[in-house]
C-alpha cells in the first residue's frame, strides 16, 4: 500500500563541530521508540556513530542514516485530533570541515534541516558553511539552540547572531525557563505553556503548566514579535493581528508560520538542552508541524539525455522512475551499498534502473531501509523516500537512476577540490597488492578523495580535505583493507595561473624518414574571462577564430585536446592550471604530414613554451580560521599568527573569550593545533576550513618550484 507522502519527513541535522548533533540524533531515536537505551557520544555509544574511528574520537566522520515514527495529532485545533504515525528519514551529518562533503551530499536529497546552534557558542564558523549549503540546495530549516544547560548559555544572543551573521529572519517560539545550571523547562509562545521535563524518565514524559508569573511580561513582548513576524507573511492574519491579537487561533497561527518556512521566509528558534533530555520532543513536533513534506517541495527538474530539454519529475508514485544517489559505502556484509532519495515513480526489489551517466543497466537485487549501519530489507521504495540498494556494479555519487523508457538526468552535486597530500607507500609486498583495491573503494566512497601516482617519485600520493581527512583514511586502510603503510610528511595542494594575455606561434616538425609530422598554430593565451568563470569554475575556455581553413575543421578539437591536457601539468611547479583562455587564429597544415596527434603535441608545446611568457604565478590555498581563546593569551596568539603569514580579520569578545578571526596560509599551519595548546596550556581552541586560492609570495614559490624541480629556479626566468 502507498504510504500517504503528507505523513514523511526527510530531514538532516547539522551545524558546527560539538554543537550535539549526533546527542540529539539518539534523543530522537530514543523518544520515538526505535532505541530503548540512549546512547552517549562520549562513551563511545552512539548509535549513529558506528565506524571504530567515530567512537574513539567522539566525532562524526560519514552522516548516518536511519528511519524512524512519531506520532503527531494531524489538524490542531480540533477537539479531539486524530493522531497520526510519520515516518522521519533522519541524516546525521558530521560537523568538521574535513567532512563538508557528507553535509553537502545529505543536503541535495532533504527536504528540510534543522539547525543546531550551541547555546554558548552560538553562530561559529562551520554553522556558517552549513547555512550556505543550505540556502544553495533552497532546503527550509529550524533552528534549535542546544546546551542551554552550559555556563553562558544564552538563547536570545544566538537569535540575535542567526539574523547578523546568517542574514537570516529567525523567530522564536519558544523562551527557555532559566539557564545554566537553572534551565529547567521551556515555555511554548504559540500556546503560551511551560512545559518541564521530568529526570527520572530521561524526559520521556513532562508536564504542561501556566507561564510562571515572573516571566509573563517577557512572554508577551516574544509573543508579541512573533505574531508580528507570522502577520508579515500572511494577509488575513495581518488583518485578524490589527482587529484583535487573541483572536487568532494557534491552528491559523501554525499553518501560517508553516507557509513561511516552506517559503524560507522565517527560522523558527527553538531551545533545549539534548544531552539534559529537555525539549527534544518539542523539536520533533516543530519538525513535523513547519518543515515541508516531499508533497510540498516542487517537483525536482532534470534533463532528457535524448533532446536535452527540461522535464520535471513529481513526486508521485505514478510518475517514470528517478533517484539520485547520493552516498555510495563498502559494508563489510552487503558490499557495495549506494544510499539514494526517490523522487518519483517507485522501484522493486529485483527489478533494473537505467544509470543514466554511465548509460547502462543495473539491477537492483536489494532495497534496504537504513538505521545507521543496519538494513531492513524491503520489496519497494516509493517517491518522497529514502533508501539504500545493493548490486550495483558501477555507481559514483551524483549518478541518477531512472527508468530506461523514460530516462532523465538530475542535477549533480559540487564537491570541493582537496587541499592537502600525503604520500604514501606500502610496507610490504603483500601490502602493496591490497593498497590500491583500498584506495579505490575509498575514493568510491567520498568525492573529495583523490589518489595520484606520481611517475617521476614512483610514489602514491592521496589529497584530502585536511590533516584530520588523511588521517581517518591512512586508519580505514589498517583497519578495513589491512593494509600497514609508511607516509611522508603532508603536502599543500598548489595551484598555478597565468595573469596576462600574449600571442604565440608554435610550429611542430619531425622529420624521421617516410611519413613526417607537422603542425602549425598561432594563439593567444591569457587569464579566462570572468564572466565565464562564473559559469566554469574550473576548465578551458576555448574560442576557435580560425578563417579560411588554414586548419582544417577536424584538427581543431585536437588543439583544443592538447591545451586541456597540458593544463594538468604547469609550467612552474608542475602544479594543475584550473583555467585559461586560448583564441586560436590562425595556423598551417601539410597535406600529407599533418594529422590529429601532430595537432594535440603541437598544443602541447605551445602551451609549454607561452605559459611561462603569460606570466605564470603560482597559487597557494588560504584558509579560514577562528581561534577561541581566553584573554591572556590573545597577545602570544596574534604573534604566533603574524608569524605564520596570518592577515588579522577581526577579534571580539563573547563569555570571557576571545574569538580571533584570520585567513592564513594552508602551508604555514602544519602542527597548528599542537603549537596553539603550548601557547594557552591546552585552553585555546581553532577552527580551520578552506577559504580561497591566491598568489604565493616569490621567497614560497621559489621554494616550491626548487623542491618540485630539484634545483633554485628565480620565477623571473
Amino acid at each position: 500500500m502507498a504510504r500517504d507522502l503528507r505523513f514523511t519527513r526527510n530531514i538532516g541535522i547539522a551545524a558546527h563541530i560539538d554543537a550535539g548533533k549526533t546527542t540529539t540524533s539518539e534523543r530522537i531515536l530514543y523518544y520515538t521508540g526505535l532505541t530503548h537505551k540512549i546512547g552517549e557520544v562520549h562513551d563511545g555509544g552512539a548509535t549513529m556513530d558506528w565506524m571504530e574511528q567515530e567512537k574513539e574520537r567522539g566525532i562524526t566522520i560519514t552522516s548516518a542514516a536511519t528511519t524512524t515514527f512519531w506520532k503527531f495529532p494531524t489538524e490542531q485545533g480540533k477537539a479531539l485530533p486524530e493522531t497520526k504515525e510519520y515516518k522521519i528519514n533522519l541524516i546525521d551529518t558530521p560537523g568538521h570541515v574535513d567532512f563538508t562533503v557528507e553535509v553537502e551530499r545529505s543536503l541535495r536529497v532533504l527536504d528540510g534541516m534543522v539547525g543546531l546552534f550551541c547555546a554558548v557558542g552560538g553562530v561559529e564558523p562551520q554553522s556558517e558553511t552549513v547555512w550556505r549549503q543550505a540556502n544553495r540546495y533552497k532546503v527550509p530549516r529550524i533552528g534549535f539552540v542546544n546546551k542551554m544547560d552550559r555556563a553562558g548559555a544564552d538563547f536570545l544572543e544566538v537569535v540575535r547572531q542567526v539574523r547578523v551573521m546568517l542574514g537570516a529572519n529567525p523567530v522564536p517560539l519558544q523562551l527557555p525557563i532559566g539557564a545554566e545550571d537553572d534551565f529547567i523547562g521551556i515555555i511554548d509562545l504559540v500556546k503560551r505553556k511551560a512545559y518541564y521535563f521530568d529526570e527520572a524518565t530521561q524526559g520521556m514524559t513532562y508536564k504542561e503548566e501556566e507561564v510562571p508569573a515572573d516571566m509573563e511580561a517577557e512572554v508577551d513582548e516574544w509573543r508579541e514579535k512573533m505574531l508580528e513576524a507570522i502577520a508579515e507573511y500572511d494577509d488575513t492574519l495581518m488583518e485578524k493581528y490589527f482587529e484583535d491579537p487573541n483572536s487568532i487561533s494557534d491552528a491559523e497561527i501554525n499553518a501560517a508560520i508553516r507557509k513561511a518556512v516552506i517559503d524560507m521566509s522565517i527560522i523558527p528558534m527553538l531551545c533545549g538542552s539534548a544531552f539534559k533530555n529537555k525539549g527534544v520532543q518539542a523539536m520533533l513536533d516543530a519538525v513535523i508541524k513547519f518543515l515541508p513534506s516531499p508533497m510540498d517541495v516542487e517537483a525536482v527538474m532534470g534533463i532528457n539525455p535524448k533532446n536535452d530539454l527540461e522535464e520535471p519529475r513529481k513526486p508521485d508514485a505514478k510518475e517514470p522512475f528517478a533517484a539520485l544517489a547520493f552516498k555510495i559505502a563498502t559494508d563489510p556484509f552487503v558490499g557495495r551499498l549506494a544510499f539514494f532519495r526517490v523522487y518519483s515513480g517507485f522501484l522493486d526489489a529485483g527489478s533494473y534502473v537505467l544509470n543514466s551517466r554511465s548509460g547502462k543497466k543495473e539491477r537492483i537485487s536489494r532495497i534496504l531501509q537504513m538505521h545507521s549501519n543496519k538494513q531492513n530489507p524491503i520489496d519497494r521504495i516509493e517517491a518522497g523516500d529514502i533508501g539504500a540498494a545493493v548490486g550495483f556494479k558501477e555507481i559514483r555519487t551524483g549518478d541518477t537512476l531512472c527508468d530506461e523508457k523514460f530516462p532523465i538526468v538530475l542535477e549533480s552535486m559540487t564537491f570541493p577540490e582537496p587541499v592537502i597530500g600525503l604520500a604514501i607507500e606500502p610496507k610490504t609486498q603483500a601490502d602493496a597488492d591490497k593498497l590500491g583495491m583500498g584506495l579505490s573503494k575509498l575514493a568510491e566512497e567520498d568525492p573529495t578523495f583523490r589518489v595520484n601516482f606520481d611517475d617521476e617519485t614512483g610514489q602514491t600520493v592521496i589529497s584530502g580535505m585536511g590533516e584530520l581527512h588523511l588521517e581517518i583514511i591512512v586508519d580505514r586502510l589498517k583497519r578495513e583493507f589491512k593494509v600497514e603503510v609508511n607516509q611522508g610528511a603532508p603536502q599543500v595542494a598548489y595551484k598555478e595561473a597565468i595573469t596576462k594575455t600574449v600571442k604565440h606561434r608554435e610550429t611542430y616538425k619531425k622529420q624521421t624518414g617516410g611519413r613526417g609530422k607537422f603542425a602549425d598554430i598561432q594563439f593567444e593565451i591569457g587569464p579566462a574571462d570572468e564572466e565565464w568563470m562564473k559559469e566554469n569554475p574550473t576548465g578551458l575556455q576555448f574560442i576557435n577564430d580560425i578563417f579560411g581553413g588554414s586548419i582544417p575543421r577536424e584538427f581543431v578539437p585536437s588543439v583544443e585536446k592538447g591545451f586541456k591536457e597540458a593544463m594538468k601539468t604547469g609550467v612552474l611547479a608542475g602544479y594543475q592550471m584550473d583555467t585559461m583562455k586560448i583564441r586560436l587564429f590562425d595556423g598551417s597544415y601539410h597535406d600529407v604530414d599533418s594529422d590529429a596527434l601532430s595537432f594535440e603535441l603541437c598544443a602541447r608545446i605551445g602551451y609549454r613554451e607561452s605559459a611561462r611568457k603569460a606570466g605564470a604565478q603560482l597559487l597557494e590555498p588560504i584558509m579560514k580560521l577562528e581561534v577561541i581563546t581566553p584573554e591572556e593569551n590573545t597577545g602570544d596568539v596574534v604573534g604566533d599568527l603574524n608569524r605564520r603569514r596570518g592577515m588579522m580579520e577581526g577579534m571580539e569578545i563573547k563569555n570571557n573569550a576571545q574569538y580571533i578571526r584570520a585567513k592564513v596560509p594552508l602551508s604555514e599551519m602544519f602542527g597548528y593545533v599542537t603549537q596553539l595548546r603550548t601557547l594557552t596550556s591546552g585552553r585555546a581552541t581553532s577552527i580551520m576550513e578552506f577559504s580561497h586560492y591566491a598568489p604565493a609570495p616569490n621567497n614560497v614559490a621559489e621554494a616550491v618550484m626548487a623542491n618540485a624541480k630539484g634545483k633554485k629556479v628565480s620565477i623571473e626566468d
